[in-house]
């Protein structure tokens, strides 16, 4: 069944929004009509190189209609990235069988913890395609939904090369998950959200592949699936399809049966926050843990950037790379200093988290390379749940357009401004529609990134 929401969902302008985040041990639930009893526990799947941590508001948002903590996860898949090709090794890269394989054990985890006997799954891009294979390969059973956002299901390309890729839809891994009449499991329910138009791995033109006027053979309807639910979500990108508070409505009211009694996100009076720091080991970012990082947490001028006072946290990571936990107040603006071995030390610029959380993750930035040889100071402004639109966003980085950003379908999530010498120390603003972050830029000459980052 195919519903067009085209009208009430036409654009992608920013809903009004309450800051938040993730939680950790007994917090206050906020009063909902929802029941978790009344929900199956839900188990969230992460895309291409990304992490858990994206799903972050997604959980808030889920807290705050009485979704139990304790009745979801969001599954860090080790190697994120998949394979070149799917049947030959590659170094911190995964196959859609180890993908399968972690997803299966995360899935019986879930039962397990809870006791219910089947889960929902809500899957982002790549993550899709590891619901599908643990469906298709005898996991139905356990599964009560399944929600695929803005995944590739027909392929990124659909071409005679390279048939070995995961994403071609001619090659033998997408062939076998859409064989048959319905490309569904009968009696299990399906949802599946995409773009109308501005999911870049949907498009008929290969450009953003890397192959400019040669036809991918797949449509801005390849995420759909025969015998599924699929609903357009405007003009959202790849990533909010997933992320974006339209998502998280269509998610929600698929899995509870009814309409979320809120969008915006509940703020809590105590906010703990903790996460894991990984790295990119032959510069592939992984989730796979690292020790020895430094982590110091001070709080910030929302105006200025300026630091007041000293650390409100400091800790180092263990073996488990896990860094935390802090104790913070709800309405502070962060600057997370990261010196982890062998790369930048990373300052992280963020909103207020008036909700706890436990997937704070920290990734160092990428190394300073030749392009920034003459830069006084590196600032980047980073989205992690979408990508930078223009014209279709409000975007300023330093009170200007990114000169970086491509106008039309969105496709880049990160945007970099590079300063002079005489620069280094100031403030730069940069606004998102509804988000602002001050920055501050710190010298590159002492290998060191400052990155705003966006959380909507």
């Amino acid at each position: 069944m195919k519903l067009s929401r085209r009208m009430i969902l036409q654009g992608a302008g920013a809903l009004p929004f309450a800051v938040a985040s993730l939680r950790t041990g007994a917090l206050a639930q906020p009063a909902s009509e929802a029941k978790s009893s009344e929900v199956p526990p839900i188990l969230f799947v992460h895309g291409n190189g990304d992490y858990d941590a994206l799903w972050m508001t997604t959980l808030w948002r889920m807290e705050s209609n009485g979704i139990a903590p304790d009745r979801m996860l969001a599954i860090n898949f080790t190697d994120p990235n998949a394979r070149s090709d799917d049947k030959v090794e590659q170094a911190n890269r995964s196959s859609t069988e180890d993908q399968r394989r972690e997803l299966a054990a995360a899935i019986a985890e879930l039962k397990r913890s809870t006791g219910a006997a089947r889960v929902a799954l809500v899957g982002s891009s790549r993550g899709g395609y590891a619901i599908r294979n643990v469906i298709k390969d005898g996991g139905a059973g356990d599964v009560s939904h399944a929600v695929l956002c803005g995944t590739p299901n027909h392929g990124v390309f659909a071409t005679d090369d390279p048939l070995g890729s995961e994403f071609n839809g001619r090659g033998a891994f997408l062939r076998g998950l859409n064989e048959g009449e319905s490309e569904v499991t009968p009696g299990l329910a399906f949802l599946t959200l995409r773009s109308d138009g501005m999911d870049k791995y949907a498009q008929p033109d290969g450009r953003f592949i890397g192959k400019a006027g040669v036809p991918t053979g797949v449509t801005a309807e390849g995420p759909e699936l025969k015998g599924a639910t699929n609903l357009v979500l405007g003009a959202l990108d790849h990533r909010e399809v997933a992320f974006h508070p339209r998502a998280f409505r269509e998610i929600y009211k698929f899995i509870a049966g009814r309409e979320p009694a809120r969008i915006a996100i509940v703020p809590e009076q105590s906010v703990r926050l903790s996460g894991l720091v990984t790295g990119t080991p032959g510069g592939v970012p992984t989730n796979r843990p690292v020790a020895g990082a430094a982590v110091d947490i001070f709080r910030v001028d929302p105006e200025t950037g300026e630091r007041k006072g000293t650390a409100v946290h400091s800790s180092k990571t263990g073996p488990d790379g896990r860094w935390g936990p802090a104790e913070v107040d709800p309405a502070w603006s962060l600057e997370f200093v990261l010196t982890s071995p062998d790369a930048p030390t990373t300052h992280s610029y963020r909103s207020p988290f008036p909700r706890s959380s436990d997937v704070v993750h920290l990734r160092a930035a990428r190394p300073l390379g030749p392009a920034d040889k003459d830069a006084g100071a590196v600032v980047i402004m980073s989205r992690p749940r979408g990508y930078l639109g223009l014209p279709r966003d409000v975007m300023l980085l330093d009170g200007k357009e990114p000169a970086d950003v491509k106008p039309g379908v969105p496709t880049d999530a990160a945007a970099t401004l590079r300063l002079s010498a005489a620069e280094v120390g100031r403030n730069v603003v940069a606004q998102f529609n509804e988000e602002r972050i001050v920055a501050r830029a710190w010298p590159a000459s002492e290998n060191r990134i400052a990155i705003a980052e966006l959380t909507y």
